[in-house]
Order: C-alpha cells, then structure tokens, then sequence
C-alpha cells in the first residue's frame, strides 16, 4: 500500500520550491490518493496535473495500481490549516464552536495560537434613544471551534 510519507517524499521540495501549501493529504484504502493544495494567490488547474503526473510518474501501475486527486480546498469547506487563515484575512467568515453555537465575522488576524474576528453589533448606548454600530475584536482558540470557513456572497 502507498503511504502518506511516500507521497510527502515525492511531492515535499517541488511544494516547497513553488510556494504551495498542503492543506491535506489521506491515501484510502485500494490505494486512493486525495491531495489538496494551495497558495496565497489560489492555485490553477495546471499546477494540479502537474503534482498528479509527478506522483505518477513515481509509482509503477504494473506493481500497484491507484488512483489520484489532486484539487484545491473547496470554497465553502472548513479551513483545516493555519495557511488557509492567513489567506483569508479580511474575508468574512462563520465560526462554529466546539459547543454548538455560531457567529459570524470578519477574519482580521491569525497565528498559531488564535486567530480574532471583527464582529459588528447594533448596541443600544445608555440615554440615547437608537442603537448604534458597535466594532468589537473577538480573539478565538483553536481549541474552541469545530469549523471556520469562509461566508460566500454574490
């Protein structure tokens, strides 16, 4: 069976070489390699096949058959790395925490630790008859979300 360090092996320096991240990598059983890629700027088709055809190139069908898919992380998925955080700075974004609850926000910094949200909130202030526009920065752990992932518009 294909492993996930053969396939790093194979792949590591050429990523690494081209500024690409891997967001993820499972190799199924039956040999079904699953590979998601990106970069700061989104990365193209091209750059796909040219990954999927190195790894080819570096197994013989003739001794092991497999089956590869290399793609970018969907838009609407959870982010799974740091890297897909620091892309997505200024984006809009819904958290879902470990406990159940939601919110939403705009991502305006990460790191290893946590990363902070700007969340807008109508706020009635004291002796005023109308809600304003209140801007609160909200830090969040890792450790205390289930899912981050972007809020798509059109």
């Amino acid at each position: 069976m294909i492993t996930k360090d053969q396939i790093l092996e194979i792949i590591n320096s050429k990523l690494t070489e081209d500024n690409v991240f891997l967001v993820d990598l499972n190799v199924n059983t039956g040999n079904k390699i699953l590979i998601e890629l990106d970069t700061m700027q989104g990365i193209s088709i091209e750059y796909c096949i040219e990954i999927s055809k190195l790894i080819e190139h570096s197994f013989d069908r003739e001794i092991e058959d497999f089956e590869i898919e290399v793609s970018s992380p969907g838009l609407g998925l959870p982010y799974k790395i740091l890297h897909q955080y620091l892309k997505n700075i200024g984006n809009d974004i819904e958290v879902v925490f470990s406990n159940g609850l939601k919110t939403k926000g705009k991502l305006i910094n990460a790191n290893s630790d946590f990363f902070e949200i700007e969340i807008q909130k109508m706020v009635k202030p004291e002796g005023k008859k109308r809600k304003e526009l209140h801007i609160e920065t909200q830090p969040i752990k890792f450790e205390e979300v289930k899912s981050v992932k972007n809020i798509i518009t059109f």
